[in-house]
């Protein structure tokens, strides 16, 4: 079940990986769309709001526990790739006692603070309440998240991206049941969908963690491995917390701009959730690839062959911009019926704008297939700083938006919001991936040029 990617085409690694890593991240989005779905069908445009309100500060929290657990699972990668099995263990064990102190810092500090958060957001009045419902019960669930992704996180960095799909695609089907059951058959409300959702991930996270135990020999650790080292923890933190501040300093400009859509009301507060929940399902693609073109040049860096991380980090960039134009054209299009999934046809003024958001976003959506596959990999070769700056870029770029020119433009200004942030990124992020990876060939080549001389002196 592990995959070797030092050896072979890596274009064909790359996909083989990321197509069931793409299928678990559509399911995983379809968490979110069954929620937004459910609930905007069966319960109306203002729960529809409650659930979206937030969207952004669950990003911000839960994006920096996945951010964290995909870089702690960076060295076990390298680690793999250069057949350092025993370290790669230690990694692993190391990172398990990491990931389960930032779940119950993340947990009880977001679960007491979640008052002052909804506030934070400019939740309106009308919706206040369930906002702050739906938003508790995720929280509570950060300990399943961090499961769940920090064993499918070890499995990927071993070259596994399937198992943890098919686990996925079992929760999701709950997923979706236990919406419909806990709203219309309990009649919990917004609460329903959040507790199935928290449910479904928690499921995914045990059957992983059950079958990795169980089905991978090269994991089992011996007495030695399963020690707390500070070295490790220190290599550890370097890599996760980095980039689960990348994750959380992009959601701070999102959280900036979702603030300021939601004091233009709750008409534009359902249209943004719709269209967002559009938007999030149609990233995934780049998701998988980056994730993919990640561990291709982890493991690569490990096994120190330069021309092949950049093989894999040109092709699957051009891959990546290819998607983007299909998928711009289809929102550009198809924005306003696609909207219609959430909202009733009755909503027009929802819809409308909904679909204006998309058809604004569909222009510029290949350059996320730049920054995301560029970015996540400049965090794969080690250079976590260089790929939060990247964030930090992202943050400004929203931020400056949101409070320069939403309170002029209103709903027109939001539009345009993300494309300038990607766009603003993009330019620092790409030179900066060229510089990272003819410093590392020049490191490279200073290593072999040692180990020639050491040769050579022998004989």
């Amino acid at each position: 079940m592990t995959k070797d990617m030092t050896e072979g085409n890596p274009l064909k690694l790359i996909l083989q990986f990321a197509i069931p890593l793409l299928a678990g991240n559509l399911l995983q989005q379809g968490y979110n769309l069954a929620d937004a779905a459910i609930v905007g069908r069966f319960l109306g445009t203002k729960a529809l709001a409650s659930v979206g309100s937030s969207s952004s500060v669950q990003f911000l929290v839960l994006g920096f526990c996945i951010g964290a657990c995909c870089g702690f699972c960076v060295p076990v990668a390298q680690k793999f790739g250069a057949k350092d099995y025993s370290m790669m263990r230690s990694f692993i064990y190391n990172s398990i006692w990491l990931s389960s102190g930032v779940a119950a810092v993340m947990t009880i500090a977001c679960s007491l603070l979640c008052t002052q958060i909804t506030k934070i957001l400019a939740t309106p009045a009308d919706i206040f309440h369930n906002s702050y419902i739906y938003l508790l019960i995720l929280f509570l669930g950060i300990p399943f998240t961090m499961l769940y992704n920090m064993t499918a996180g070890v499995m990927r960095a071993i070259g596994d991206s399937r198992t943890p799909f098919i686990f996925l695609a079992f929760s999701t089907v709950s997923n979706i049941f236990l919406d419909i059951f806990c709203i219309t058959v309990l009649h919990w409300g917004v609460a329903g969908a959040a507790i199935a959702t928290v449910a479904a991930q928690g499921m995914s996270g045990f059957l992983c963690l059950f079958y990795m135990i169980k089905k991978y020999p090269v994991l089992r650790m011996d007495k030695e491995e399963r020690a707390i080292r500070g070295q490790l923890q220190k290599t550890l933190m370097l890599m996760g917390f980095p980039m689960g501040l990348q994750f959380s300093i992009t959601a701070i400009g999102s959280m900036v701009m979702q603030a300021a859509n939601n004091n233009l009301g709750s008409i534009y507060v359902s249209a943004f959730t719709a269209a967002s929940r559009l938007k999030m399902f149609a990233m995934c693609p780049f998701d998988a690839l980056a994730t993919a073109v990640s561990t291709f040049c982890s493991q690569n860096y490990g096994a120190r062959k330069a021309d092949r991380i950049k093989k894999g980090l040109f092709q699957g960039t051009a891959i990546g911009v290819v998607y983007g134009v299909a998928v711009g054209l289809i929102l550009i299009f198809f924005g306003t019926e696609l909207s219609s999934i959430f909202v009733s046809g009755k909503e027009t003024e929802v819809l409308a704008a909904s679909g204006r958001l998309l058809y604004c976003a569909g222009f510029l959506f290949w350059t996320l297939g730049i920054l995301n596959v560029v970015r996540l990999c400049t965090q794969g070769l080690g250079y976590s700083g260089r790929a939060v700056f990247s964030g930090v870029v992202e943050m400004i770029a929203r931020t400056v938006v949101s409070l320069g020119f939403v309170p002029i433009w209103g709903f027109n200004a939001i539009c345009f919001a993300d494309q300038t942030a990607w766009v603003t990124a993009v330019l620092y992020i790409v030179p900066t991936c060229i510089y990272c990876v003819k410093k590392i060939e020049k490191e490279f080549g200073r290593t072999m040029d040692k180990k020639i001389m050491a040769n050579s002196s022998k004989t």
